[in-house]
């Protein structure tokens, strides 16, 4: 990272297999956003249509075409989108972040760890590598929800030089203390900024209760969603960062000989 950037996470409530209604929100917020002098915007986990595994197959034929058309649009507003989608993939999908830069595709990272309680590992197949991209806003790690319980891929990001770790989510209201201690808990550890996008709402039969987060390098909260939809936003600001690691040396001391 440059300079200082303003960022943001678009939560909102994804409406059930509704690609033309979500592709719709997305659009309109990420133009409010550009309008506020945001350059980079998270969305949440496979926004453009949720969890719909009756219709999922079928729902993932049109991503190329949604990704294309975001494209365009990080192009349009000069700006970094990044969130999750369906991608089609044999008998089951991936799920597929995907790093958009300023009208370019910076690069994807299809989500390593499936959350089986839920049954993902029955109807989507795992990622097996990691992403760090650079970007015109810095140098970017990405992961997906319960990706956040697997300390050693955040760790994996932040010694291939990640300086922003963008997490999407789709994490239900049981469960919002976890979400909240481990996002802060990867910033904290790795001493960089995470901007993490949670939908809120009923979507088919769960809740979300929201609360996206930005939080820096030292793991205080710059900016919070509450439940309803909106798009918190804060400034990044590399030179704390730098100075934080300056300060608290994480990376120097450690002792990967012993582990």
């Amino acid at each position: 990272m440059q300079k200082t950037i303003k960022a943001a996470a678009v939560q909102f409530t994804i409406a059930f297999g509704e690609i033309e209604a979500n592709l719709c929100y997305v659009k309109d917020a990420l133009r409010r956003l550009a309008k506020d002098g945001v350059e980079l915007a998270v969305l949440p986990e496979m926004w453009s249509c949720g969890f719909d595994y009756r219709k999922l197959n079928a729902l993932a034929q049109r991503t190329p075409e949604i990704v294309a058309q975001l494209t365009e649009l990080s192009r349009e507003l000069s700006m970094v989108i990044v969130g999750s989608l369906p991608e089609a993939h044999g008998e089951k999908v991936f799920n597929t972040a995907y790093l958009l830069d300023r009208g370019t595709l910076a690069g994807s990272y299809r989500k390593m760890h499936l959350f089986s309680l839920m049954g993902e590992d029955r109807a989507l197949d795992s990622g097996d590598s990691y992403l760090v991209a650079d970007t015109s806003v810095g140098r970017i790690g990405v992961m997906i929800c319960y990706d956040l319980r697997f300390p050693e891929l955040a760790r994996r990001l932040a010694l291939e030089g990640a300086e922003i770790v963008v997490v999407p989510g789709e994490w239900p209201k049981p469960r919002a203390e976890h979400w909240r201690t481990l996002l802060r808990a990867r910033a904290m550890e790795n001493q960089l900024f995470v901007i993490a996008a949670n939908c809120c709402g009923l979507i088919g039969k769960l809740d979300f209760f929201g609360q996206s987060l930005i939080i820096d390098a030292k793991g205080e909260i710059l900016a919070e969603g509450g439940y309803q939809p909106c798009e918190p936003c804060a400034l990044l600001d590399p030179s704390e960062m730098e100075r934080w690691r300056e300060s608290i040396t994480c990376f120097k001391d450690r002792r990967p000989d012993c582990y």
